[in-house]
């Protein structure tokens, strides 16, 4: 399977990473030099300069293909990529039974494909090693959902999942802190030191967190509200979360 990636900065990104191959580059020739103000392009790089008509013409073609939504190509340019491998399980498995800083997301519910590529955006921010996601979904793989992490896609572990309540199950035996946000919670999430690895989940803003995945949670808060508005965005919660948690 290949990655159609669109996005200036979502695009420096995955030119820039090592994990990534077979890299080809569809670009008008404005496209192009907007590109190149951002990032050095490698000699080896396979370049195929088209008119703007051709270009989203050819992304029509290469998203039918993909199976994907085509959505028009901002700024002249897009990359095929091979997809970046899946983690290995049995590492990240080893690297949440260390006493290491691991920092883990995990969205239990969330739909919204944009709510959810501003969460990886955030994620990378902060550092986040990894974030599960379901299986079922196709965020962290779609062109729109690219474009709007802006390159973060290329530095944050996408872990896919047909089952949170048993992944985290699992983490549970092994001692791995699961932190919930729920605005029903009776505690505030305010800067907690917890070290070595740890998990905070996030829920759907409609339904919050499911029953299953509450069941494996090692602890729940509240982002309480300073103001009239008593509920938040969850990218805006989870930006806030990070904040506390895995700064």
């Amino acid at each position: 399977m290949r990655d159609l990636i669109i996005g200036i900065h979502s695009i420096a990104e995955a030119l820039q990473n090592e994990s990534r191959s077979e890299l080809q580059l569809f670009a008008t020739d404005e496209g192009l030099k907007e590109l190149k103000k951002v990032v050095k392009l490698g000699e080896t790089l396979k370049v195929t300069c088209l008119t703007s008509h051709d270009l989203q013409e050819r992304a029509k073609e290469l998203c039918k293909k993909l199976e994907f939504n085509y959505v028009r190509v901002p700024n002249g340019v897009f990359l095929l990529a091979d997809k970046i491998e899946d983690p290995d399980m049995d590492l990240f498995y080893s690297e949440m039974r260390s006493r290491e800083i691991v920092k883990v997301l995990a969205l239990d519910g969330v739909t919204d494909a944009h709510n959810a590529a501003a969460i990886l955006r955030t994620a990378a921010f902060y550092g986040v090693n990894y974030i599960i996601l379901p299986s079922r979904s196709t965020f962290g793989s779609s062109p729109s959902f690219y474009r709007i992490s802006s390159g973060a896609a290329e530095h944050v572990k996408i872990v896919r999942t047909s089952s949170l309540p048993k992944l985290l199950g699992k983490l549970v035996k092994i001692g791995v802190p699961i932190i919930g946000l729920s605005e029903h919670a009776d505690s505030e999430l305010l800067e907690i030191a917890i070290q070595g690895p740890k998990v905070l989940v996030l829920g759907s803003e409609d339904k919050g967190l499911s029953n299953a995945v509450s069941r494996n949670l090692s602890h729940l808060f509240a982002i309480e509200p300073r103001g009239n508005i008593k509920s938040l965005n969850v990218s805006v919660a989870a930006a806030i979360s990070m904040e506390r948690l895995f700064s």
